[in-house]
């Protein structure tokens, strides 16, 4: 193997990251009881049976609450993704005690629910909320009008697009609450609005959900027990395998298959919107990147344009903003069901929603919120939308993406997106992309302007090389001091397909659903970026031509109402002061670091790898790395040395960006070091052990990482890696199969992948055994020859001695020794330990040999314990 690989190694790169996999949903019925009461509810849990996983029953866990007055309209409560039916015990006591008897349970898959998550499947998922209504409608205290039970159904997220669906194929549904939840699923995880083919691959929060479905239950029994655990709990979790596939290909892909399409559309309360009759109010949040106000401006529009009765409310919170607005929901919803079973809802429906940033305080100058209403929703029920026009200026202006798609233009952060609407500007304190965007201004506003929906604008899209483009497109509002915050964090996500190189396309994009008042003086910014953090990007390097089109007009959707309620800035200023004091923390060292240490150093520019000063220092005050500084040059083996808690580790994660120090800088050949910075690509690394995915084989791993870096796969150099790995035919087993060994093997193989000028390893011959050892000490060797640089952490010190060049001691965070490993251990040359050492200078000095007297070379493990002291 190692003649074949010095051959080899001669070229390369290589690093960044994988991609993971996705996410989402619940709901259905045998029995076992427990009673409680509380304020005149009374409460009952009872397991009942669910839809069957093929011949294996379902059991659901659920929990009936009565009111003190029966028969009543009753409620199926849903939960959201992730959750189960200890989540909306809240609202379930607040409708009980409101005079509905309500049924909440734990959705398949969720809680102590038997089963497996089907993705909202009319097979599974809906047909548990039919049997459930089955257990309602023979209950004796839900009441019956003209020999049907009035049932209602509702949720939220998950929950609420469960419930829609429920009412499309079950007909006792009597009306339904609908909370920010989808409309078409394919538009809310892949999002395109320039077009029909799907968008950009929401990753990060297709990341979010996905984790909420590992078996938590089963990896924690079996570690209690100290069982095996099952694999698949891991790669899959409580997803039902082909749905897991579906996934798994689909967000490896960044683009959804075949399978994956048919989930969606069939999970999607667009494709069975003609079936819904039941009154349907619909809430939806306007701080949500997940699923945003166009989710529910299109189950509106279309259950309207078949005559069903539906009420909108945009509100504050959604998923970005999760702990606000629930009790908005919860009232809304008590009196939509007391209308709907009392035959009080008519056709046109008013439209409530809150403005942000609407009003101005006389005595602070400072903008709040308010709650307005109008007579009905915009487009429906013959009220017709409002729009106005706005021109913008700028010329045309390039645009790029970087390799790998990193850094990345940050406007988001899942699940924060609505509170750090309110202090856009620290995310602008986050490293940033320049390059990757442009901008078009309006002149100042002469008054104010309500911007309620989603506004239009027509652009110009040219391409240098590529046949498609992927486009991030924000509407800003720039105050009078030159600040500008995006509204609610959120950005329309496009693909444009079928380019030309060097052709322009024009475009008409859709611009994220808002409701903002863009107060007199203020000025409309659009922005068009080529990469977003939240989104999958292409990994290729691009660069586009972007210029407004359509005589520059942005068209914006407005709307007006009597007020309903005011906020108060205050309020917010005091949710503000606590998330500046969290995000200032998040930020803070980033900011100083990126503006007035981490400069490119021209002098370092040959050099590997140079650490000065380098402190990184955790809550508590404990400093796992205390000023240390060392260099490693072209062409070394370099042993990072010391006991456990030395501070290793750490600070081979702050060399490869998966950590910020406290202060101090690292360097790789002159650049800065920081999560995402392009030099990077220039490194390997294998930290912490290895981490695969458990479901594919050795070599699928490898081609999959490697897919991810987006370079061409002939530079990855396979066969090389494959060799390092050694595995034979086991490289194409389920690496759920392998030893620790074989894993270690293939993850310093995964490290080499490109043949990186600086590979990093910790720890690589853990699990190795001596023959294997050996071979592996040839090969970071043979490595080194060629130019490249190798940096090992390692605790056998007699290995460490047989490989490295150099070595680096580490104790209690701080550097005790650092050199070439024949100086550390000892002087080198031939060395002989002799009884009489006089009598053997004279008689090597009569043979022509010059020898002089010393210490003998003692071993490096005793050079070690002697640094360290006692410990």
């Amino acid at each position: 193997m190692i003649g074949s690989l010095r051959e080899r190694l001669r070229s390369g790169r290589a690093k960044v990251i994988a991609a993971v996999v996705v996410a989402a949903l619940v709901a259905a019925v045998v029995a076992l009881v427990v009673a409680s009461s509380s304020n005149g509810v009374r409460v009952s849990s009872r397991f009942l049976a669910g839809t069957p996983e093929g011949r294996q029953s379902v059991r659901l866990d659920t929990s009936l609450y009565l009111p003190d007055s029966t028969p009543a309209p009753a409620v199926l409560l849903t939960h959201g993704f992730g959750g189960d039916k200890s989540g909306v015990d809240g609202e379930a006591r607040t409708l009980a005690e409101a005079g509905f008897v309500v049924l909440t349970y734990s959705a398949r898959g969720f809680g102590r629910s038997g089963g497996l998550i089907h993705f909202a499947s009319p097979a599974y998922e809906v047909k548990d909320g039919s049997r459930l209504i089955d257990y309602l409608a023979q209950r004796p205290e839900v009441r019956r009008v003209a020999g049907k039970p009035q049932i209602a159904v509702a949720g939220s997220s998950y929950g609420g697009g469960l419930s829609l669906l429920m009412a499309a194929y079950d007909h006792r549904v009597g009306a339904v609450a609908a909370d920010i939840t989808w409309n078409d699923l394919s538009h809310a995880l892949f999002q395109n609005n320039a077009g029909t083919n799907p968008g950009p691959f929401k990753k990060l929060w297709a990341g979010n959900l996905f984790s909420g479905a590992f078996d938590e239950r089963r990896l924690a029994e079996a570690a209690r027990k100290g069982g095996r655990i099952d694999p698949s709990a891991v790669s899959c979790g409580r997803f039902a395998p082909a749905v897991c596939a579906a996934y798994q290909a689909s967000a490896g892909a960044g683009t959804p298959n075949a399978a994956m399409r048919q989930l969606m559309r069939q999970a999607s309360p667009a494709s069975v919107l003609d079936r819904i009759v039941a009154p349907t109010l619909l809430t939806q949040g306007e701080q949500d990147s997940l699923f945003p106000l166009s989710e529910s401006d299109a189950t509106a529009r279309g259950l309207a344009a078949r005559g069903t009765p539906v009420r909108v409310v945009w509100r504050t919170g959604g998923h970005d903003a999760s702990g606000v607005g629930s009790g908005t929901v919860t009232a809304e919803a008590e009196q939509w069901f007391h209308a709907a079973f009392g035959g009080k809802v008519g056709g046109k429906q008013r439209f409530r929603f809150a403005e942000q940033a609407g009003v101005v305080s006389a005595a602070t100058g400072d903008a709040s919120e308010q709650v307005l209403e109008s007579s009905g929703y915009p487009g429906t029920h013959g009220t017709p939308p409002r729009t106005k026009s706005v021109r913008l200026t700028g010329p045309p202006q390039p645009i790029g993406s970087p390799g790998g798609g990193a850094p990345s233009v940050i406007t988001n952060i899942p699940g924060l997106g609505g509170i750090s609407s309110r202090f856009d500007n620290a995310l602008t304190l986050l490293p940033g992309a320049p390059g990757q965007t442009a901008t078009f201004e309006s002149s100042r506003l002469s008054k104010s302007l309500l911007v309620a929906g989603q506004p239009t604008i027509q652009l110009s899209v040219t391409t240098r090389t590529t046949r498609d483009a992927v486009l991030f497109v924000g509407l800003r509002d720039m105050g009078t001091d030159g600040g500008s915050t995006l509204p609610s964090q959120l950005v329309a996500p496009i693909r444009v397909t079928g380019l030309r190189p060097g052709v322009p396309r024009i475009v008409t994009v859709h611009l994220p659903a808002v409701v903002r008042n863009v107060l007199s003086g203020h000025r409309l910014v659009l922005t068009v970026s080529a990469t977003d953090f939240a989104y999958d990007v292409p990994r290729d390097a691009r660069q586009y031509l972007v210029a407004l089109a359509g005589g520059s007009a942005l068209t914006v959707p407005t709307e007006s109402g009597r007020t309903i309620a005011g906020g108060s800035p205050v309020t917010w200023l005091v949710v503000g002061i606590v998330v500046l004091l969290v995000v200032g923390l998040a930020v803070g060292a980033v900011i100083v670091r990126r503006r007035l240490v981490l400069k490119r150093r021209e002098d370092l520019a040959e050099v590997p790898v140079a650490i000065e000063s380098l402190v990184k220092e955790y809550s508590g005050g404990y400093r796992a790395v205390d000023d240390v500084t060392f260099r490693v040059e072209p062409g070394q083996v370099v042993g990072l040395l010391g006991p456990n808690g030395a501070g290793k580790t750490t600070t081979l994660r702050v060399l490869v960006g998966l950590i910020t120090p406290t202060s101090g800088t690292v360097h790789v050949f002159g650049e800065p070091v920081v999560p995402g910075a392009p030099v990077l690509a220039r490194l390997g690394a294998f930290i912490e052990g290895p981490g695969f995915l458990p479901h594919l084989t050795g070599r699928e791993n490898l081609r999959l990482f490697w897919a991810a870096t987006g370079r061409p796969s002939e530079e990855a150099d396979f066969d090389t890696a494959l060799e390092i790995a050694g595995l034979g035919a086991s490289i194409d087993r389920r690496v759920r199969t392998y030893s620790h060994g074989m894993k270690q093997r293939l993850g310093i193989a995964q490290a080499m992948l490109g043949l990186p000028e600086v590979l990093v390893l910790d720890e690589p011959t853990n699990g190795l055994d001596p023959p294997q050892i050996a071979e592996m000490r040839e090969v970071l060797q043979d490595y080194a020859r060629t130019g490249r640089t190798v940096v090992v952490s390692s605790h056998l010190l007699a290995e460490v001695e047989q490989t490295c060049t150099h070595v680096v001691v580490m104790h209690k965070g701080r550097l005790v020794a650092a050199g070439p490993t024949v100086d550390i251990a000892g002087a080198g040359g031939v060395q002989l330990a002799v009884a009489d050492p006089v009598e053997a200078t004279r008689v090597l000095a009569a043979a022509g040999i010059t020898a002089e007297t010393g210490p003998a070379r003692r071993a490096l493990e005793d050079v070690f314990l002697e640094l360290i002291g006692d410990e």
